[in-house]
């Protein structure tokens, strides 16, 4: 058995050969299950291993199979409740199969998105991508280059993707506020080049058509709290009786800035957001949103990752209905 002179004995893949009396070669084929060593021979260098309690080095163990036994995630704010609830789900469930997750944010940056999907793959085993920004054509392109590769809330081509469908969420917002007789609404958009914004935007124009009694609004925003908040004086210049935010941390930072100003919640003005985070449920008063399965979306954005890594067929792509959730923000026009 190998002694360092600096420490108790350390087992290695040449005790364990000796021990069994087959080469290293086959030891490592044995341990990681390769079919082609005999059954018989396989069950000896096992036995030896447990023997001696030898653990592989899982270096080792990456140089054997030819694998980090890691895939990226690269998601655009970690700072957003939505996407480490995607990131839970998905660790969660890799992490079950023995694999890591290495994650990026590309703090919602197009040139980062692009950047980071390159340098994570050579380092990974595989990439799993939510990249709103990417325009459709850079996104094609670069997929190619990425394989594996999975996308969250986007497609392309024959690429593995789990995604939301935002535009039907985003119209049971509106038909709610209109039953409640709201005709004057705005819309704090999110990002411009967003994809989800940009099916916000296609849900608002086909109500709208379907609605004229109805306006909608749309107000430059943004993304998160901050931007939420800002917006608060233009939403009440507006003389709207309902405000739809791009997701519920828009949303909190509006109802913080207009109830600071003396407006009523929902007496004044409805509020109502999207995604469904944890903190909605705690708002004063209670957020009204559309609840996004996240931990689901990243269950299964890994499920799809491993059948490709196994080299299995992927599972089909799979798109989630987020469910209006109606709490305390929104009400009756007054």
């Amino acid at each position: 058995m190998t002694r360092r002179n600096d420490g108790p004995a350390r087992v290695t893949i040449a005790d364990v050969a000796a021990r069994a009396g087959v080469s290293l070669s086959t030891v490592s084929r044995a341990l990681n299950g390769n079919p082609t060593v005999d059954p018989a021979l396989a069950e000896r260098v096992k036995d030896a291993a447990a023997a001696l309690d030898y653990t592989a080095s899982p270096v080792a163990r990456s140089l054997v199979l030819g694998r980090t036994q890691t895939v990226a995630v690269i998601v655009p704010d970690l700072g957003n409740p939505t996407f480490q609830e995607i990131l839970r789900g998905l660790s969660r469930a890799a992490v079950a199969d023995d694999y890591h997750v290495l994650v990026a944010d590309s703090a919602e940056s197009v040139d980062e998105e692009r950047v980071l999907a390159g340098t994570t793959r050579r380092r990974t085993d595989g990439v799993i991508l939510c990249a709103p920004r990417l325009p459709q054509d850079e996104l094609d392109r670069l997929v190619g280059g990425l394989r594996p590769v999975v996308l969250i809330n986007r497609t392309a081509g024959d690429v593995p993707s789990v995604r939301a469908d935002y535009r039907s969420a985003l119209t049971a917002e509106l038909d709610h506020l209109h039953g409640l007789g709201h005709r004057r609404i705005v819309y704090l958009a999110g990002a411009p080049g967003s994809v989800a914004n940009a099916a916000r935007l296609s849900a608002i124009a086909a109500f709208v058509a379907a609605h004229p009694d109805t306006e909608v609004a749309e107000i430059p925003c943004g993304v998160d709290f901050e931007a939420g908040a800002a917006a608060g004086a233009a939403v009440l210049a507006a003389g709207a009786t309902a405000a739809l935010a791009f997701n519920d941390l828009v949303a909190m930072g509006l109802l913080s800035a207009v109830q600071e100003s003396g407006c009523r919640v929902p007496g004044d003005l409805s509020i109502i957001g999207f995604d469904d985070i944890p903190f909605a449920r705690y708002t004063t008063p209670p957020l009204t949103t559309a609840a996004v399965p996240a931990g689901e979306l990243g269950a299964q954005a890994w499920s799809r990752m491993r059948d490709l890594l196994e080299g299995a067929e992927p599972g089909h792509p799979l798109t989630v209905l987020p469910e209006l959730t109606v709490r305390g923000s929104t009400g009756p026009v007054t």
